[in-house]
């Protein structure tokens, strides 16, 4: 089964159309209708099925399409890859939200460029949640993520752990405090290394409100909109006239890890690991013990 075929039947298949995803690839639609005649020859099964009106998936469909996305993006992640390695001038991707470091980078990179395998490093500055796709699709090497985060066909080592605190409004009925539990502040409750749902409650904020920085969501913060969750350090590196910064003492911590492809054997990719897991204890966070 060509890769080809694969791409031409996923068009057809999340387009329902066949005009529209002839369109899709820059091909006609007779040569699209073949192709997807052939390719259900070769497997043996119908696909799809058409009529003058609609084109709707079979079961065999539904099942080659699911497995056909990841596929596809594996392949064209390896293309990538291979493009980097391949290059004139080689370099490692490293993926991070801005901000979302931990304030580590600069420590990471610096002990990195001593590394016998270290390459010039790309810093890929991304969205929440943006980084786990980067690194599948091929487009980043390696990324740096606070968790709980989708660890399908990744790696992950912990590098630092921090405490979690609550941004809420000056005014806020706690902020003289300077604590609450999850309860007082009407978040998730969880045990004390629960994270699933307190990454839940962050990935709601996130699509709701369509947040993709610190900012947008001190802005939304400081108009009573949402309190928000966020690591130690963002307290200490982003102080604000309007906000206060509360401990949440049954909070989970905030872990960030540096995370690369499981099928990575890139050596400048583990020499990048290798500095970033093995952190000096001054660096300006908790180191982990791993």
């Amino acid at each position: 089964m060509e890769s080809r075929a694969l791409r031409y039947f996923v068009a057809v298949a999340e387009e329902l159309n066949f005009t529209r995803a002839a369109d899709r690839l820059g091909i006609s639609a007779p040569p699209l209708s073949r192709a997807i005649r052939a390719l259900e020859a070769d497997l043996g099964v119908p696909l799809l099925e058409r009529d003058t009106h609609s084109v709707t998936l079979t079961t065999a469909g539904t099942v080659l399409l699911g497995q056909a996305r990841p596929g596809l993006d594996t392949l064209e992640a390896a293309g990538r890859r291979a493009q980097r390695a391949g290059a004139t001038t080689p370099q490692v991707v490293l993926a991070v939200k801005a901000d979302n470091d931990a304030g580590l980078l600069d420590t990471i990179l610096t002990r990195y460029a001593a590394e016998d395998a270290a390459l010039p490093v790309t810093v890929r500055l991304c969205g929440w949640g943006e980084e786990p796709r980067l690194l599948r699709r091929g487009e980043a090497d390696v990324a740096l993520i606070h968790g709980p985060f989708d660890g399908t066909g990744l790696d992950a080592e912990p590098v630092t752990m921090e405490p979690t605190v609550a941004a809420v409004p000056l005014g806020h009925a706690f902020a003289r405090l300077g604590t609450a539990t999850l309860a007082n502040l009407e978040l998730p409750v969880t045990g004390p290394t629960d994270t699933a749902s307190m990454h839940g409650y962050q990935r709601r904020l996130v699509d709701e409100h369509g947040i993709r920085d610190l900012p947008q969501l001190f802005a939304l913060v400081e108009l009573g909109r949402i309190t928000a969750l966020v690591p130690r350090s963002v307290m200490d590196r982003y102080p604000r006239p309007r906000l206060a910064y509360i401990d949440v003492a049954d909070a989970p911590p905030s872990v960030l890890s540096i995370v690369w492809p499981q099928e990575s054997r890139f050596t400048a990719v583990a020499a990048l690991v290798r500095a970033a897991t093995e952190l000096e204890p001054s660096a300006p966070a908790t180191s982990l013990e791993i």
